[in-house]
């Protein structure tokens, strides 16, 4: 069932699936909205109640002035509230991997199971700041379709472009949705983004990272450094994949996903 609600503050367009024991939480990546999960949200549902969402200034959820993790953890949080789940495993795809571990950080009782897709815990580096800010330029002369249209292609692996064409455009297109400022809003919470690293190795929070081993936003040199850093962490890594493993490599992402949960 789609619908509207207050999470903390925020208007927030969610679907909650209602049926399951065990609850799930989609949480979407950058210029993405809710419907992004369609193929793994329908399969999902067959076993778990799942609940996803439009990240503040995403799709037809409302924004802030900046979309810190903070904030999206606590709508996140707000969302469970108001569908009156206690506890959910959370899946974040990229942005929303960064908002998915803030989740956890922030309310260790309500979260069980940590899966991160595409995403990581550092910081942004001066170079992806630098990046950021030049999509802020970009978005600021109201040229959003644009952005999308040149960047996102570059997320998938060359050999799945063709078969993926029409997923891609389809994103591109639904980003007509989204209010600009409301991107705006995000790659600076993007930006402000602190190193949850340290907190992460100590969780006791189940966690596993899934990522493409052609990923030009989670690199290797990244991917090497999460192995090293988090060796409790499941981490799976897909060949011929980009950064966006659940649409590229549905089946296995589903596989893997289900066999943690």
């Amino acid at each position: 069932m789609e619908f509207f609600s207050l999470a903390a503050n925020i208007a927030t367009h969610i679907e909650d699936s209602k049926k399951g024991d065990k609850a799930i939480l989609l949480l979407h990546g950058y210029m993405e909205t809710m419907y992004i999960w369609e193929e793994m949200y329908k399969d999902l549902c067959r076993d778990y109640r799942v609940i996803r969402m439009d990240m503040p200034g995403h799709g037809l959820t409302c924004t802030a002035p900046v979309n810190t993790m903070e904030l999206m953890a606590t709508v996140a949080k707000g969302v469970l509230d108001v569908c009156g789940v206690q506890k959910a495993t959370v899946i974040g795809h990229s942005m929303g991997g960064f908002a998915a571990i803030k989740c956890c950080e922030l309310f260790p009782d309500r979260f069980e199971k940590l899966v991160l897709l595409n995403s990581y815990p550092y910081e942004e580096t001066d170079e992806s700041r630098a990046i950021r800010a030049r999509e802020q330029a970009v978005l600021n002369a109201d040229h959003l379709t644009t952005l999308a249209e040149l960047s996102i292609p570059k997320l998938f692996h060359p050999d799945n472009l063709r078969r993926l064409d029409e997923k891609i455009r389809e994103t591109i297109e639904i980003c007509e949705t989204h209010d600009p400022a409301g991107i705006v809003a995000s790659v600076k919470g993007i930006i402000q983004k602190e190193d949850s690293s340290n907190w992460l190795k100590g969780c006791g929070i189940p966690v596993m990272s899934i990522c493409g081993d052609s990923d030009t936003l989670v690199t290797e040199e990244i991917r090497k450094r999460m192995a090293a850093d988090f060796p409790n962490m499941k981490q799976v890594i897909l060949p011929k994949c980009g950064h966006n493993v659940f649409l590229e490599e549905p089946g296995k992402t589903l596989e893997l996903i289900r066999e943690f949960v």
